[in-house]
């Protein structure tokens, strides 16, 4: 039976690292994995969580069982931070998942249940979205996300939800977009709370770099604005990248319905899909996650490195922005936008320049990571930049 299946292409990213741990230049760069950094070039372990690990092994008495919700106690822990003081908990449940991805996939599954057909997507998007959306069966109903002044295409989104039928969904990422870094401003984001309560489409909520852009609270708007607006949404966490807890597959899923009944088969559901794609989630990281955020010290701590994360991934946007332009790329928008990720406007002919002239790696759809720029390597990047786009 085997001899049947079609070989899959290699993962691009996997094949770019190979690539850049292959090149023996000192001063090549790294640009692809999506991966915080410090100045440095490191990717640490947060002091908080280290804290909460020696304080888990010290304190841990079983690693029986806990079921397919996970910790319930992490998955409360964390809704003050998501939910704030106006959503109706009362309507809110959620569960544990293995990263943001299980909780993407748990989303797309319910909605599936639920009888929806479509989702509507704003493009481009992480590329897991599309793949989940399709592989659970639903057909990806795409529209442009970034407008030509580099700003979030609100008109795009219109239009779409003009399209949208009862049975549709859509899916929006919480804050700081993934590939692109255009968000939705706070007046957008009021624009289309009101659109899809007017609408009544099923909204889908992917929020995996709150933190990382202005801040925990001013990250969570849009999805708040539009939990008090809608009578239900599905809501995918991450925890792997505002808790540098990325190979331990730290994520969340919630269910906000309009009753406690539908909320209650909606998460029986939940747990159904989970048990049958996981059994259960990896609870380590989500048990670390859980004590810092039980210990106030060990919160304060955690925010703290959050700061510092946020404003440096900040002043490298500064940065590029001051530049002005390199070549005919305008630098000057990616001052606005948020989080690790940005587009670059580049054909794959320059990208391939940009690796074999200069050493510097990026994913081939021209998206970078910003956290992958330090004070010593931004003005070589700038600078080629403009050699391959002069």
């Amino acid at each position: 039976m085997l001899e049947n299946l079609e070989a899959q292409p290699a993962d691009a990213l996997l094949a770019l690292i190979k690539l850049h741990n292959a090149d023996p230049r000192a001063d090549k760069i790294d640009l692809g994995v999506g991966v915080y950094r410090t100045g440095q070039g490191e990717t640490p372990v947060f002091g908080a969580i280290k804290a909460a690990e020696r304080k888990l092994v010290e304190t841990q008495e079983s690693k029986a069982y806990l079921g397919p919700e996970g910790d319930m106690e992490y998955v409360k822990a964390l809704m003050p931070y998501i939910f704030g003081k106006d959503v109706d908990l009362d309507r809110v449940e959620g569960m544990q998942t293995p990263g943001g991805t299980g909780g993407v996939r748990l989303a797309a599954d319910i909605a599936k249940r639920a009888g929806v057909k479509r989702v509507w997507l704003g493009t481009p998007s992480w590329p897991n979205h599309a793949q989940i959306i399709s592989n659970v069966g639903l057909e990806l109903m795409p529209f442009g996300h970034v407008a030509a002044d580099g700003t979030a295409d609100l008109d795009a989104l219109k239009a779409a939800l003009d399209q949208a039928e009862p049975t549709d969904a859509i899916m929006l990422h919480g804050c700081c977009h993934n590939p692109t870094g255009v968000d939705y401003t706070h007046e957008q984001w009021d624009e289309v709370a009101a659109l899809l309560a007017a609408k009544g489409i099923l909204p889908i909520i992917d929020l995996a770099y709150q933190g990382l852009g202005h801040g925990m609270d001013e990250d969570a708007y849009g999805v708040r604005r539009v939990l008090v607006s809608v009578p239900e949404a599905l809501i995918a966490y991450s925890c792997d990248k505002n808790f540098g807890l990325y190979r331990d597959r730290v994520g969340a899923f919630y269910v906000m319905a309009k009753s406690e009944e539908d909320l209650a088969v909606a998460m029986s559901n939940g747990a159904s899909l989970a048990r049958a794609n996981w059994s259960m989630p990896p609870d380590h990281g989500g048990a670390a996650v859980r004590m810092v955020l039980e210990d106030k010290a060990l919160t304060a701590e955690w925010l703290d490195e959050l700061d510092t994360m946020r404003e440096r991934i900040r002043q490298v946007r500064q940065r590029l922005a001051a530049a002005g332009k390199a070549g005919t790329i305008d630098l000057v928008p990616y001052g606005h936008q948020n989080g690790m990720f940005a587009m670059i406007p580049l054909g794959k002919e320059q990208i391939l320049a940009l690796r074999e002239k200069h050493g510097i790696y990026m994913a081939g759809s021209g998206r970078i990571n910003v956290a992958g720029l330090t004070t010593g390597n931004i003005d070589k990047f700038i600078a080629a930049l403009a050699d391959v786009a002069g």
